[in-house]
């Protein structure tokens, strides 16, 4: 099995491929322009939607805004300079600068078969999502001048050294051979760590634990769900940056696993409160997508129905942990979902990678490696995802709440947030 499916082998600076066009294959390359295209419409419209409609109707354009902000900031730091520290070669830790201002991305092939601008462009959108996933951790209290700040710093001291440990081809963790196909630590960790300690710095929400915050629109969180469980296919299935057996088995495993935590977690309410939500399913679903991602590249379908069986009755449970033991306001569940889900994500590729599992096998280890020795790997880059993204997100926190404060004032949270800090309101009723 070909590892990382060719993450650094197009960044490695080898001589272009022999063929037609400089190497570039046209199917590949509008796979991975469709792929780019739905990862983009993961975050906008589909996370906008889904956690906007999970919010009080108060604060809907905050979330909503948010997200549209951190795309805009992220992608041009993109351009500037993430883009080159996460995959230009500079050592184990960190990339240099000679890709800044994407100097030298061109639209030719570096020894695979898709421009490198269109897989600079494809990571853009990765870099995207991921403080934006963070946002749901923070959810209805936090400045939105505090936001820009915190998600830019954060995408340039976190984000992108993570991406370098994993996917550059001179990362420490890539060399070591981790194995995250789409995204377990540097996504799904590192944004769940990071809103888990955002949500403990700023505390509470108003009336947390003893006043209702129902979701305000379930239909629009639904609608926002559908869109992440097909935009997950260019998460995952883009990732083999081929039209290729690899792109369709990391489809068909996200899709079962996505279905799979589904069922779980409906299930998981359904014998504790004797109903199955909704909000329960979707919730599910993300768990399901979460999980599968770093595995999605290595394991088969069998393998991929357990994890997403897993993923439910995990989540579920951490939930509740988180808010009900913990009494800890993740707002929209981002570290139970995300972050636990990228944890059990990351040490099953370890073990479900194994060609040895009969029906569950899938699709075996790098040279040299085996079950125990990946374990110890996987586990390994867990760890150090969790722990450096914990220590700099608190870091970061810390001094921004120092020098320009963090959290909006109890009267503005009491408002909302789309008045207090947009000046709108996502409904006006009355003028209709």
């Amino acid at each position: 099995m070909k590892s990382r499916l060719g993450w650094g082998v197009l960044l490695a600076g080898a001589p272009l491929m022999a063929g037609a066009d400089d190497g570039i294959s046209a199917g590949d390359t509008a796979w991975m322009l469709t792929a780019t295209a739905l990862v983009l419409f993961m975050t906008l419209p589909g996370l906008a939607l889904f956690y906007g409609g999970l919010v009080r109707a108060k604060n809907v354009l905050s979330v909503l805004m948010q997200c549209f902000a951190i795309t805009c900031i992220v992608s041009l730091l993109w351009v500037i300079g993430l883009y080159s520290l996460a995959f230009a070669s500079g050592g184990p830790w960190i990339g240099g600068l000679g890709k800044v201002f994407m100097a030298g991305v061109t639209t030719e092939a570096r020894n695979g078969s898709v421009p490198e601008v269109v897989f600079s462009m494809y990571q853009l959108t990765f870099a995207v999502i991921t403080p934006a996933l963070v946002v749901g951790g923070f959810a209805e209290r936090m400045k939105f001048s505090a936001m820009l700040v915190f998600s830019a710093l954060w995408s340039l001291l976190v984000y992108a050294p993570v991406c370098h440990w994993v996917w550059a081809p001179d990362g420490w963790l890539f060399q070591r051979g981790l194995l995250d196909f789409a995204g377990g630590t540097v996504v799904h960790i590192t944004a769940g760590v990071g809103a888990l300690v955002a949500a403990m710095v700023l505390g509470h929400r108003q009336g947390f634990l003893h006043t209702p915050m129902m979701p305000h629109n379930m239909t629009m969180t639904v609608t926002g769900a559908g869109m992440l469980w097909v935009g997950w296919f260019g998460f995952n299935g883009g990732s083999a940056l081929a039209a290729n057996g690899h792109a369709g088995m990391a489809v068909l495993v996200t899709h079962v696993s996505a279905a799979a935590g589904a069922v779980s977690w409906s299930i998981m309410e359904w014998v504790k409160y004797r109903k199955p939500s909704v909000l329960g399913i979707v919730t599910g679903l993300v768990a399901g997508l979460g999980t599968i991602t770093p595995a999605s590249g290595y394991v088969g379908p069998g393998g991929a129905l357990l994890i997403g069986l897993i993923a439910g009755f995990v989540c579920f449970n951490a939930t509740h942990l988180l808010k009900r033991t913990l009494k800890i306001d993740d707002s929209l569940d981002v570290f139970p979902v995300h972050g636990v889900g990228g944890i059990i994500g990351t040490l099953m590729a370890g073990f479900f990678a194994s060609p040895a599992l009969g029906v569950f096998s899938g699709q075996g280890y790098a040279a040299g490696m085996d079950m125990g020795r990946q374990l110890g790997v996987q586990a390994l880059g867990v760890l150090a995802t969790a722990a450096y993204t914990g220590v700099v997100t608190l870091a970061l926190l810390k001094i921004l709440g120092a020098t320009m404060g963090l959290r909006v004032s109890g009267e503005a949270e009491s408002s909302g947030l789309d008045t207090a800090e947009h000046n709108e309101r996502g409904y006006d009723l009355g003028t209709l």
